[in-house]
């Protein structure tokens, strides 16, 4: 056989045999893709059915049952990142933008709105049944003390007053002489015993 009639005849077997993987492989993905919708539906039926809340706060019911009628968009932890997105975050972050940048490195007049955030965000995961602290909600405290703390100047250490600074210096030079003449004291009688 020539050698072009050869190739020509391996170059048709190999797109024949291309074609017979691409079907098997369409048909695989077919045959996937029906899977997981079947098992997405199912899956679905059952959250929404056996869907929990709890109930540590007068809001839970609230927050649960939005989750509850958005469930075919959000799943529960989706609809947590919504819920403290809406709830938490703007208002912490309408809060905040109110204050000047000396006010923002006051922890006074801070306090309120961060611990409100805080509770805020705890709130709707113990709703929700999702572990608090998470990692969204650490990822949102490291954009927050990005943003609003970093040009804050830390707290110096400083020395303690004199009379703790003395109190401090003088025990231990007090308890030398002592221990020495308990020391001296014991050899003394003779009573090599503790």
């Amino acid at each position: 056989m020539p050698c072009a009639v050869r190739h020509a005849s391996n170059s048709q077997q190999s797109i024949s045999k291309s074609r017979l993987n691409f079907s098997v492989m369409r048909g695989t993905f077919t045959f996937s893709g029906v899977f997981l919708c079947i098992f997405s539906g199912i899956t679905t039926g059952m959250l929404n059915e056996t869907y929990a809340c709890g109930n540590k706060s007068s809001r839970c019911p609230d927050l649960c049952d939005f989750c509850r009628d958005y469930h075919h968009i959000f799943d529960r932890s989706s609809c947590y990142r919504f819920q403290h997105e809406i709830l938490c975050y703007k208002e912490f972050i309408l809060s905040m933008d109110g204050f000047n940048n000396t006010d923002l490195c006051n922890r006074d007049v801070v306090l309120k709105p961060y611990n409100n955030f805080s509770v805020c965000s705890e709130e709707i995961a113990d709703c929700l049944l999702i572990p608090w602290p998470n990692q969204m909600v650490e990822d949102a405290f490291v954009q927050i003390h990005t943003k609003y703390f970093q040009d804050c100047p830390l707290e110096e250490l400083r020395d303690p007053p004199p009379s703790i600074v003395f109190a401090l210096v003088m025990t231990p030079i007090c308890l030398i002489p002592a221990m020495v003449f308990l020391v001296v004291l014991k050899t003394k009688n003779g009573d090599g015993r503790s």
